[in-house]
């Protein structure tokens, strides 16, 4: 088979004023022509600065290639001037980055992102350009493609923008695409289509694809061979089969074993050490016919949380789940009264959140706290982490003396499994995984009783997620802790929840103990969000068809807005027509 790429003993390293990072070591690897290579690893394995050498998007200064050559179609591209780069990229190789909304320009339409890479590598007329950019839009499933054309990117969903890098990237039909973690802000439906359309592509355009992901469950179903990346290096590389079946490398062996797999029956729960003593019998939460709807002007309401009721025990994790945009995030907001519910009731051990005056809100923040999704974006980078931690101490004047504050951040940070000394940085010295742990000791230093964890893993690599989950369930168990744990990602929600509610447009859809939800799913929702979910071995994945619930109709609307939750047996709830 036609060898596209070949990179031989490729190092490159990142100069500072005083020191030199070696990011990339001596790495080899090629990719034949029609098929997939997958490169995994975790966050700062080198897999991305390997990725954008080839395509030489590094920056230079502070980056340099210390050596080895990158050999495309016979010829070295370390070798090519800037100019000559540019002829080469978008025509020849293209690339999928992660983040579609930082890589497409917001002042541009996107008929016309996608319009200039043709006018440019092939000399297209603007008119020719457009109908060729049109015909991409509607290759890539985005309907309407004339309307499309002249919207801007921030009117499309994440999903829709990552269709329009890949028909950025294909449009001039490279021979090689490059896809860097292209499905890792996504929900998982949405992954399922995205992988579906990559494949479709591949096979329509006959192009090789590198495919950068710490998913391996992803690359179970897209990869013809795998190359493991750890610390800059090369650790395994084989065909999907043998990296699945026999791994050899003790990472890659971590790596498999971090994923969590629907199959596997949930762990009983060890009971709670301590559960926080209350003389209130009832359910430490419930949620009454809450609704939470925006104005979008124009006589547009936006109903994101659409009457929904649910309860939670004392030491127990209720799972929500759903694709961007089901309302899992702002339920969570409502009931903590970072939105002011449009309507119903959130009762706290009984007392009634939405009728507390603002001082009392303020004291009933002391039993509920928030974990929030991205640990880059909820710590201040100007303050260092014992301030970070230190101000809701301050907040419920917890503590007396900066001693006393210094050493209650110290037993915070110990408790989350971080160096009390830790309390001197600055958020930009950790990792994603630290940042998150620094997030939960924030929120344990009052010391709640009930935490909303609002998707604390979809920034994290899959070995961090399985560490950050294992942290959460050790402090349930140890402080009695009780959560609502908001996530898109079903099978870490199993292995953490004892009930799980799905929602779906503002709506929960399904209700049940969570081994009965994944093994006796009714809704089609449900099944839906089930059979997106990548399933980490090969064999399985190419025998799997999916059904996939890609377009949202106005009778979808119609007939959640008239369905009440039914109890089919029992404690699992399901959305039936009203009346049914």
């Amino acid at each position: 088979m036609e060898t596209i790429l070949q990179v031989n003993n490729l190092s490159v390293a990142f100069r500072s004023r005083d020191s030199e990072f070696h990011a990339v070591k001596d790495v080899s690897f090629e990719v034949r022509k029609g098929e997939t290579l997958g490169i995994v690893g975790e966050s700062g394995s080198g897999k991305s600065v390997t990725a954008r050498s080839i395509m030489r998007l590094l920056p230079s200064p502070p980056s340099y290639m210390k050596g080895g050559e990158i050999r495309f179609l016979g010829q070295n591209l370390a070798d090519k001037s800037e100019k000559e780069m540019e002829s080469i990229r978008g025509r020849d190789i293209g690339m999928i980055f992660q983040d579609p909304m930082t890589s497409l320009n917001p002042t541009i339409r996107i008929g016309e992102q996608i319009a200039e890479g043709l006018m440019k590598h092939q000399q297209l007329s603007k008119p020719e350009a457009k109908k060729q950019a049109l015909d991409m839009l509607k290759l890539v499933g985005i309907p309407d493609s004339e309307t499309r054309y002249n919207q801007y990117p921030h009117e499309f969903s994440g999903g829709m923008r990552q269709r329009v890098m890949i028909a950025i990237a294909l449009a001039c039909r490279p021979a090689l695409l490059i896809a860097d973690e292209p499905t890792t802000a996504l929900d998982v439906t949405i992954q399922a289509q995205i992988l579906n359309l990559m494949k479709d592509m591949q096979e329509r355009f006959g192009s090789s694809i590198i495919l950068i992901t710490h998913d391996l469950g992803v690359v179970a179903g897209m990869c013809d061979r795998v190359v493991v990346m750890k610390e800059g290096e090369i650790v395994e590389t084989g065909t999907t089969e043998e990296i699945f079946e026999n791994p050899q490398h003790p990472y890659t062996m971590k790596l498999l074993n971090a994923l969590p797999r629907l199959h596997e029956k949930k762990k009983p729960k060890p009971a709670p050490l301590i559960i926080p003593g209350t003389d209130y019998k009832g359910p430490l939460l419930e949620v009454k016919s809450l609704k939470q709807h925006f104005d979008m002007g124009k006589g547009k309401v936006l109903k994101a949380v659409n009457d929904i009721s649910f309860h939670i025990k004392a030491g127990e994790t209720l799972g929500v789940v759903g694709e961007s945009g089901s309302g899992k995030s702002t339920t969570g907001r409502a009931i903590l009264r970072l939105h002011q519910p449009t309507g119903g009731e959130v009762l706290y051990q009984g007392i009634s959140v939405n009728r507390l005056s603002p001082s009392e809100m303020k004291a009933m923040r002391r039993h509920m706290q928030m974990i929030f999704q991205d640990p880059y974006a909820s710590l201040n980078p100007r303050l260092k982490v014992v301030d970070i931690i230190g101000e809701a101490l301050d907040a419920h004047k917890l503590t007396g003396s900066k001693q006393e504050r210094r050493r209650r951040v110290e037993e915070l940070l110990d408790m989350v499994g971080l160096d009390p000394a830790y309390a001197s940085r600055y958020p930009h010295e950790f990792s994603g995984g630290q940042r998150q742990r620094i997030g939960i000791a924030r929120a344990l230093a009052v010391e709640p009783k009930f935490i909303v964890c609002d998707e604390p893993l979809s920034a994290l690599d899959v070995s961090i997620q399985s560490q950050i989950v294992k942290l959460l369930e050790e402090l349930q168990q140890r402080l009695g802790l009780t959560y609502l744990f908001i996530a898109h990602d079903l099978s870490m929600v199993k292995h953490i929840s004892d009930r799980v509610a799905v929602m779906y447009m503002g709506k929960i859809v399904e209700l049940a103990e969570s081994e009965e939800l994944y093994s006796n799913p009714m809704h089609a929702y449900t099944k839906s969000l089930l059979e997106a979910i990548p399933i980490p071995d090969p064999k399985v994945e190419s025998r799997r068809k999916r059904v996939l619930l890609e377009e949202r109709t106005g009778e979808d609307k119609y007939q959640l807005e008239h369905s009440e939750l039914v109890e089919v047996s029992k404690g699992h709830w399901v959305a039936m027509p009203s009346g049914a």
